[in-house]
């Protein structure tokens, strides 16, 4: 069976693959059977473990092979009865007291792709000892249970739209008067808000929420060019915001008033600022390697500990778990609040937006610029480069030898950092004089699962960022040539 389990590879939140590919049903067995493995050995099977799934081609049939093995292995089943939100199974597995989840997802990726992640007992990502554990016990063999547990079909969602409904001020939300645009990106984030909004009168208008597991003409990631749509309906519709969830709807995209993107760093920012500001809640902030530094000039402001990690949502749930954490984020619009759950969630992320707008009486595009003002102006770029193994490997490896004084993309090289990848600290004319604004930075990191180099900036100017990028690109393509 080792040869199999080859193919399965969990990665920072679990496995993902290309349907009829090397996500086959075979491999899912393999996949859920290192799950029923860890939970034998290293949790109360008893309690069994919920399953859900969502919107993409096969989940639900993917979702129960997932069932049928934990059954033989005799763990008891709580199986999703309609598609499930991410966050609402993590919500769930907490709420039920389980032993743990499995999602049938492959969140942002294109249509062709699926996976399983896995939510530990506490209602979020499995802490990397977890997930390393569950990765050790692939192709090793388990003998069916001398009676199959029972698999029992159970509605999830109802619950967990009650807990976000309430964790809102939906009355001043309605009473703002504002309008908002959500868009499901045709996820499983569908209907969701709408419903909430509808009983609460809150006016809205919902777009790309029929099921269509194509994902037609973009992929369900919340950032451009697949919110496109997002930009031109929020001022068609005459919105005062637009939020927007992937495919699992555990991650938020936005944008304001005028159709401008609100990248996941704002929408972080401005939550963080208004529960400090307003709220007042205790705990330490934690943020992703790749993510704005605005965000440690607003814990500075209100003396609050920001603690930086690697990249990938296990990271920010595993401080959750060992210290009090009043929120967490990274850059790819995962943002988790725990006195919700330990886990990110572009769904309750999208009813806080309207209830700081709600508070702070200001569209989001005047939040976002107030925070500019105050804290410096930060702006931000990524860009995915799909290339060759053999490329990526030179790239990182050219990379890694750069050091202070060398040059990047231009630049002189100030200082270098490696918690997650290579970060490059830069002497950017173009900041030179100007107060108040961020650090340039240019980040360099290598997917463990794909044939991608993903490359993140961050400067004082939108015409910077894309002068850093764009000189990263170049430095990238470089080893073609050699």
């Amino acid at each position: 069976m080792r040869d199999v389990a080859t193919a399965v590879k969990f990665g920072t939140d679990g496995w993902r693959g290309i349907i009829a590919d090397d996500f086959t049903y075979a491999n899912v067995r393999v996949a859920v059977l290192a799950i029923a493995h860890y939970v034998l050995k290293q949790e109360d099977a008893a309690r069994g473990v919920c399953i859900g799934y969502d919107t993409r081609f096969g989940s639900r049939a993917f979702a129960c092979v997932a069932a049928e093995v934990l059954a033989n292995a005799g763990i008891p089943v709580a199986l999703a009865s309609e598609i499930v939100p991410t966050p609402a199974l993590s919500y769930a597995v907490r709420e039920r007291g389980a032993a743990g989840g499995v999602m049938i997802t492959s969140s942002h990726n294109p249509a062709q792709w699926n996976g399983v992640k896995y939510k530990a007992s506490y209602g979020g990502s499995g802490k990397p000892s977890i997930m390393a554990a569950i990765e050790s016990y692939l192709g090793d063999p388990l003998p069916d249970a001398a009676v199959a547990a029972k698999i029992e079909e159970v509605n999830f969602n109802l619950e967990y739209i009650a807990a976000i409904a309430r964790f809102v001020d939906l009355d001043a939300i309605r009473r703002s008067g504002y309008k908002f645009l959500i868009d499901c990106m045709y996820g499983c984030g569908r209907g969701v808000i709408a419903g909430i909004f509808t009983q609460a009168g809150i006016p809205f208008v919902e777009i790309r929420s029929d099921l269509n597991p194509l994902f037609p003409g973009i992929n369900p990631e919340p950032i451009l060019p697949h919110i496109r749509a997002s930009q031109l309906a929020v001022v068609a519709e005459r919105c005062d915001a637009g939020f927007i969830t992937d495919g699992d709807a555990d991650r938020i995209g936005a944008v304001d008033e005028h159709g401008n993107v609100v990248d996941a760093h704002k929408v972080y920012a401005v939550l963080l600022h208004w529960l400090l500001a307003r709220k007042g809640w205790p705990g330490d902030v934690t943020r992703a390697f790749n993510t704005t530094k605005m965000l440690d000039r607003i814990a500075a402001k209100y003396g609050r500990t920001l603690h930086e990690h690697g990249i990938g949502f296990k990271y920010v749930c595993d401080l959750m778990l060992e210290r009090e954490i009043l929120i967490g984020g990274e850059e790819s619009g995962g943002v988790g609040i725990s006195r919700h759950l330990p886990e990110r969630d572009g769904l309750l992320n999208s009813l806080l937006l309207a209830n700081v707008m709600a508070d702070e009486k200001k569209t989001l595009g005047e939040l976002v610029a107030a925070l500019q003002e105050e804290f410096g102006e930060h702006q931000y770029g990524r860009i995915d480069m799909h290339i060759d193994e053999g490329l990526k490997q030179s790239a990182i490896a050219r990379a890694s030898a750069l050091g202070v004084g060398d040059t990047m993309a231009g630049m002189k090289v100030l200082r270098v950092e490696t918690m997650d990848g290579i970060k490059f600290f830069l002497d950017n004319p173009a900041c030179a004089g100007r107060k108040n604004v961020a650090e340039t930075w240019l980040l360099l990191r290598a997917s463990g699962t794909e044939p991608l180099l993903r490359v993140y900036c961050e400067s004082c100017a939108a015409e910077s960022v894309t002068q850093v990028l764009e000189g990263a690109r170049a430095f990238v393509l470089a080893g073609r040539a050699q």
